[in-house]
């Protein structure tokens, strides 16, 4: 690859990036776009006005660049929480260790690199890329001690960061814990695998084993049950209505009662004409409503104790002689749980598990084809080959720069896009538990997946497998690594330049939010912003993407020294770009409490290893035994520093500290607010919601009791309504819905005249 079409592609992500910033910094001005741009303040209900005329907001201003800077960790830390603070911690661990790596690099190796042979030297445009990489330096060479050197002092640095980077988090993850208000969590545990009885239901089981082997700090326990057909078409029909849905529903609490698990809201049987002086009568049991598989219990349950200590025991220590009856795990928070995954049966746990294993390994085959097409356009000789009707075309400078230097990347970042809504689904299938888990989950998927196919499989299908075809030992690994990376640099340039500044330019975009909001203002005439269309932070995929540059980074420090300038204002960028999406665009749901950072540690010590087996393969191709012999202990300290950490910090993030736990518990006991909180913990986990923006908000402050008569609010346009699916504006939905519900009533009442019909 030529240094001009590196130019070109830069010089078009440049152009991509200064037009795409200038056009958010006039956008997120405009009134029709807060939604899009604020959607944290329009979730929690501070949506600004600015004033329509005002000159300025056409004028293109870097004031977002100065909020984002002037911010606090803590101002962070009470916005976004401390997910959000643990994600921008990974970007400035990024920042201080590429401007380690890029100043000692660019200033010691890439000279190196570039005078390492005795050649004719062509104007720098006009040079190949592979004059700045190791390649071409000579033979025992006695300059390979620079590129030695500036391996350790990488290391070293990575090693020192990362050290102080897990230290810090590990004492914010322990303060999170100790500080924040009492959590329903903290004081249940979930129970699975409860083993069927023919003489006794699973409630009466979960509650005589548990008053006998946990009576101590046994509180009480809340089923999970497994929702039918029509309560499945009631959600769905919910959530239709709510995307469809344009006026806000009055916050004026609804005359009827829904008992749920240990949830109560008000709620109507059946369908009422309301008049505009009309009054609702009647009070109804949702655990009543004789749907059929509307309410079946399962082998789950949640399990409430008195104290945090006392759940966590319970959570950590096997319940029977058989390790697969009556499992206990930490609960997740409320809004965390991921409820239709709760009734899958813990034996089949293990089986979805290898099964999504399967699916994902063979996902991974597929996508072979696209990062094979997209090596074949780097390789500008077989590309004219394959197609004879380009060379005419492909002569001309520019267009040879295109298909070489911006097209592969540009197509290969198209087809990442369906990675992670199929790893997210693979995580659904596996069976987890909570919403943050599953993310965490996909995460981890799309990192490997990622990595395998962004580095790997570029390096074996555009180098290792037309060179040396087959690997002839596990010790020639390094050695053939050592040749294909630095043969790739070409595209990994253009990788970090299209994936890299230009993501972010369409991430501080929001395009597709922006689109759908533009089809909402002026298409569909919807003018209110909904507080539910804010959107909770991917950490599922900027997470793998910033981990994925420092890999590439790491591996190719010291073989492509050029690319860490690149890399580097590519995570100053990503530092402004992701500190403004958490203070303005991003809405906090639910948290992990940090635990996306040992992922971070691992795969960053992982990046640390490659790289010095790869130097290995340098060393030895370049016969310098000496940098070699020094580069072993490297690899035997990156591991023992792996594991000392190991030992120190991760079980912080996988355990719970009793230490902390019980001086809550004796806090909270000394100021009297432990009645209060298992008061709290009757309401905390409620599976079967019906209008959860609405009902629930609207309080319970106009319950009737039985026989009298509640006054419809005087807004109420006359209609048809049924209480259990608010308003209805959409009549077709919802009232299919309603007679769906009826037919399955009747039929489930009369089995025997359907059965002699048919």
């Amino acid at each position: 690859m030529k240094i001009s079409a590196l130019l070109t592609s830069a010089g078009i992500n440049i152009a991509v990036c200064l037009i795409l910033l200038s056009l958010y910094s006039i956008l997120r001005k405009q009134p029709s776009n807060i939604s899009v741009y604020f959607g944290r303040r329009t979730a929690t209900g501070r949506s600004r006005r600015s004033d329509p005329y005002c000159f300025e907001r056409f004028i293109p201003s870097p004031s977002w660049v100065l909020r984002a800077w002037e911010s606090t960790e803590q101002d962070l830390l009470n916005i976004g929480g401390l997910d959000s603070v643990v994600f921008l911690r990974i970007v400035v661990f990024s920042i201080r260790m590429f401007t380690i790596a890029a100043v000692t690099c660019c200033f010691l190796v890439l000279p190196v690199n570039y005078y390492g042979q005795k050649r004719q030297y062509q104007q720098i445009p006009l040079e190949s890329l592979e004059v700045f990489t190791i390649l071409n330096v000579q033979e025992a060479s006695k300059w390979l001690w620079v590129h030695c050197v500036t391996l350790y002092i990488i290391t070293f640095s990575a090693c020192v960061l990362l050290y102080f980077e897990y230290k810090s988090i590990s004492k914010m993850r322990l303060a999170y814990i100790s500080e924040s208000p009492p959590n329903p969590s903290h004081f249940t545990v979930l129970v699975r695998a409860i083993p069927w009885s023919d003489e006794d239901s699973y409630s009466n089981s979960v509650k005589r084993f548990f008053m006998k082997y946990h009576a101590s700090g046994y509180l009480f326990h809340q089923m999970v049950y497994k929702a039918g057909t029509i309560q499945k078409l009631m959600n769905d029909a919910e959530k239709m209505y709510m995307m469809f849905k344009d006026v806000s529903v009055e916050k004026s609490c609804a005359p009827s009662i829904i008992h749920c698990g240990t949830c109560v809201v008000e709620h109507s049987n059946s369908f009422k004409i309301l008049s505009s002086e009309g009054t609702v009568k009647g009070k109804a049991d949702f655990c009543d409503i004789d749907f059929p598989g509307s309410k079946k219990e399962c082998a789950t349950a949640f399990v409430f104790f008195k104290t945090r200590h006392a759940a966590v025991v319970a959570s950590q220590v096997l319940q029977s002689s058989n390790p697969m009856l009556w499992v206990t795990d930490m609960a997740p928070e409320p809004h965390d749980v991921y409820w239709s995954n709760l009734w899958i049966p813990y034996g089949q746990l293990w089986i979805r598990k290898i099964a999504t294993l399967m699916s994902a390994i063979a996902f991974m085959l597929v996508f072979l084809i696209p990062v094979t097409f997209v090596q074949g356009m780097t390789q500008l000789e077989q590309l004219q080959q394959t197609f004879p009707f380009l060379k005419g075309i492909l002569k001309k400078k520019l267009v040879s720069g295109l298909f070489t230097g911006y097209l592969p990347s540009v197509i290969l970042i198209l087809a990442l896009y369906t990675v992670p809504p199929v790893m997210m689904l693979f995580s659904a299938v596996e069976g987890t538990i909570s919403r943050s888990g599953r993310k965490k989950s996909a995460c981890c998927k799309i990192l490997y997946f990622t990595i395998w196919n962004v580095f790997f499989v570029n390096v074996f299908t555009g180098s290792v497998i037309r060179q040396l075809r087959v690997f002839s030992s596990v010790k020639d690994i390094p050695a053939q690594l050592a040749i294909a990376v630095p043969a790739q640099a070409g595209f990994f340039l253009t990788y970090v330049l299209s994936s890299g500044w230009a993501s972010l330019a369409c991430e501080v975009m929001q395009l597709y939010p922006l689109l759908c909001n533009l089809i909402k203002k002026f298409i569909l005439r919807i003018k209110s912003d909904s507080s539910n269309d804010a959107l909770s932070f991917p950490y599922h995929t900027e997470i793998p993407r910033l981990l994925l540059f420092g890999f590439i980074g790491f591996t190719c420090s010291i073989l492509v020294p050029l690319i860490l300038p690149f890399l580097l204002v590519y995570f100053i960028m990503a530092f402004f770009v992701y500190r403004n999406q958490v203070l303005n665009v991003y809405v906090s749901k639910y948290e992990s409490g940090g635990q996306y950072w040992p992922i971070v540690h691992n795969t960053t010590i992982f990046s640390l290893v490659l790289m010095q087996i790869i130097a290995l393969g340098v060393f030895g191709l370049r016969k310098s035994p000496v940098a070699s012999g020094f580069t072993i202990p490297l690899v035997i300290f990156t591991i023992l520093f792996n594991e000392y950490c190991r030992q120190r910090f991760n079980p912080i993030f996988v355990n719970h500290v009793a230490e902390i736990l019980i001086d809550m518990d004796q806090r909270d006991e000394q100021s009297g607010a432990m009645e209060e909180i298992h008061q709290m913990l009757q309401s905390a986990y409620c599976q079967f919601t019906v209008n959860p923006r609405d009902l629930f908000k609207c309080g319970c402050s106009n319950h009737q009791e039985d026989g009298v008569p509640v006054r419809v609010p005087e807004n109420v346009k006359p209609g048809l309504i049924h209480p259990m699916l608010g308003r209805l504006p959409l009549f077709g939905i919802k009232d299919t819905i309603s007679w769906l519900s009826l037919l399955f009533t009747f039929q489930g009442n009369h089995p025997a005249e359907s059965a002699s019909h048919k």
